[in-house]
């Protein structure tokens, strides 16, 4: 098949905050198509065409091919806005288009491989180092099978997650490989109680050849020429997206709790529902910790853009402290949808009724590694108490 050039780098720039009401906008015909996104087990492709067409894959996407290269927060914002709505195609949105940012921080021939004929092609990734790399002359051999591909039905090359390692086996490095489609299977075993709809299935690599150009390191952190939006650490892009988007799904049963407490009465005494005290208190403090977790990663993302417009890097510091601050959005979210959950007794417990699907999705996504806890919270205790920092996440081993 032959690909259609296309380049919109020469019209209107929207503003970040039209992209966040873009957004906003999908959420009543997202939240309509939730449940035949869940049936499907898959995110529609006139869903993503929409997203696509919004310019939501632009936004971290380098200006030379076509995009608009935005501070990542407005990515971030987009994100909690479709979480509201349906939060499968929101899910598929930031894992489909976080990868935009990732060629920002690569050899730039790896996006003229990719976007040199069409610059709207989409890139999926499974990045578990659950596969073989090995080095060869010109690049790497890749083989192995990696689990859950968010949006792998969608992408046409994929970011392949591996360890680097000595002759010993010992780890050295986490890489990031970029894979055409046609070096690997996609799996369909994505069969879950949450998040059923991201059609996150697996990706078989029986052996394939990936060039230097079209791989880095997820850990070598350094000052270079890039552009500004892309001297922010890659962990900390790619773990506030998830928070991102999960702070969206808390923010989604927060507006179906209340759609549905305004009009409710007691089976019982036929009062208004929204005249308990009990009602009220629980979603006053679930809204809290949603709004709390919002202003969290507002504040990281305000404090890290000052450090890199100066062309300076986000300390070690930090990072680590932020990475603690992101992983509790998801913790803190799935607590705020259980708590409201609680208040719905049987209703909740139809799947007629989109609560429970806001809170098996948010269960689910607050399972996943950028949401880890408990962890981070042990990586920040040990790095204030000793100085220690975990293995491959901030750092690259000392050689002897």
């Amino acid at each position: 098949m032959s690909a259609t050039v296309l380049d919109k780098s020469t019209t209107a720039v929207p503003s970040g905050d039209e992209l966040v009401a873009r957004a906003r906008g999908m959420i009543p015909a997202l939240r309509a198509r939730a449940d035949e996104v869940e049936a499907a087990r898959r995110v529609p492709d006139d869903v993503v065409e929409m997203f696509r067409d919004a310019g939501f894959f632009r936004i971290l996407q380098p200006k030379a091919h076509g995009g608009w290269e935005m501070n990542p927060v407005v990515f971030m914002r987009v994100l909690g806005e479709l979480g509201r709505g349906c939060c499968a195609c929101a899910w598929n949105m930031m894992i489909l288009g976080v990868h935009n940012w990732e060629f920002g921080i690569m050899d730039p021939r790896a996006a003229d491989d990719v976007w040199g004929e069409d610059n709207e092609t989409i890139i999926a990734s499974s990045y578990a180092p659950t596969g073989e790399m090995t080095k060869v002359e010109g690049g790497w051999h890749l083989r192995g099978r990696w689990p859950t591909s968010s949006g792998s039905d969608h992408g046409e090359w994929a970011f392949i997650g591996a360890l680097k390692k000595d002759e010993k086996g010992v780890p050295l490095d986490r890489y990031a490989l970029l894979v055409k489609r046609e070096d690997y299977e996609i799996i369909d075993d994505w069969y879950t109680f949450g998040l059923a709809g991201t059609g996150s299935k697996s990706l078989l690599i029986k052996d394939a050849f990936i060039p230097d150009h079209r791989a880095h390191s997820m850990i070598d952190y350094k000052l270079d020429d890039r552009p500004t939006a892309y001297l922010f650490p890659f962990s900390m892009i790619f773990y506030s997206s998830v928070s991102a988007v999960i702070l969206g799904f808390a923010q989604g049963a927060v507006d179906v709790f209340i759609e549905q407490m305004q009009v409710r009465q007691d089976n019982g005494t036929g009062a208004a529902t929204r005249l308990s005290p009990y009602v009220k208190d629980r979603l006053a403090n679930a809204v809290a910790k949603v709004r709390s977790c919002r202003a969290r990663m507002e504040q990281m993302m305000a404090h890290c853009t000052g450090i890199v417009e100066r062309r300076e890097l986000v300390s070690t510091d930090d990072r680590i402290h932020y990475m603690l601050d992101m992983a509790r959005i998801g913790r803190e979210c799935e607590e705020a949808v259980l708590t409201l959950y609680k208040c719905t007794g049987a209703r909740g417990l139809f799947k007629s009724n989109p609560i429970q699907r806001y809170l098996r999705d948010i269960l689910a996504a607050a399972n996943h590694i950028t949401q880890d806890a408990d962890n981070n919270a042990g990586a920040l205790g040990g790095y204030l108490l000793s100085g220690d920092l975990p293995p491959l996440m901030y750092e690259k081993p000392q050689l002897d």
